[in-house]
């Protein structure tokens, strides 16, 4: 199964990295793919559309992640992964329909890994800024202009190479 796994860029230092592919030891943690629930919230859509939907849900995700750790890069990160569907469950609680939760699955290859360019910081801490604030209307400012912003793709064999602010 495909999974979408929201990151921060210290993941990406776990990944083991050989002249072809990177290894991961994916964590327990949330993660997206083309679910059931999603498959039926957006029935007009094709397989890539979903598979993109679930992605950037995963983005999203990974904002989330960075902005719960005070010494996280700004930047987000997904990480491309292909796990056995047994190591995969619904996610509970509100979360997209594309949200999984996936066990600890180690060694297993990296398909992509994505990361916001260096520059995209200065807006990935704006929304930070505004949800320390608590300030709703910058957060939903600051949140636009992240979601203009495309993540970078990068060969498994970049995770260590990526450019960092």
């Amino acid at each position: 199964m495909r999974l979408y796994v929201p990151a921060t860029v210290a993941d990406l230092d776990a990944i083991s990295v050989t002249a072809r592919a990177g290894w991961w030891d994916v964590p327990p943690r949330g993660a997206h793919a083309v679910t059931g629930a999603l498959v039926s919230a957006l029935p007009d859509e094709d397989d890539e559309a979903r598979e993109y939907a679930a992605f950037l849900a995963a983005a999203d995700a990974s904002l989330m992640l960075v902005a719960g750790s005070s010494d996280a890069v700004p930047l987000r990160v997904v990480v491309t992964v292909e796990v056995p569907e047994h190591a995969v469950t619904d996610a509970a609680g509100d979360v997209p329909p594309s949200g999984v939760d996936v066990g600890a699955v180690p060694g297993t290859q990296v398909e992509a890994v994505h990361v916001d360019e260096p520059e995209a910081a200065a807006d990935v801490r704006a929304v930070l800024d505004a949800i320390d604030a608590g300030d709703d209307e910058a957060l939903a400012a600051a949140t636009e202009q992240v979601d203009q912003r495309d993540l970078l793709w990068y060969h498994p064999t970049e995770a260590h190479q990526v450019p960092r602010p």
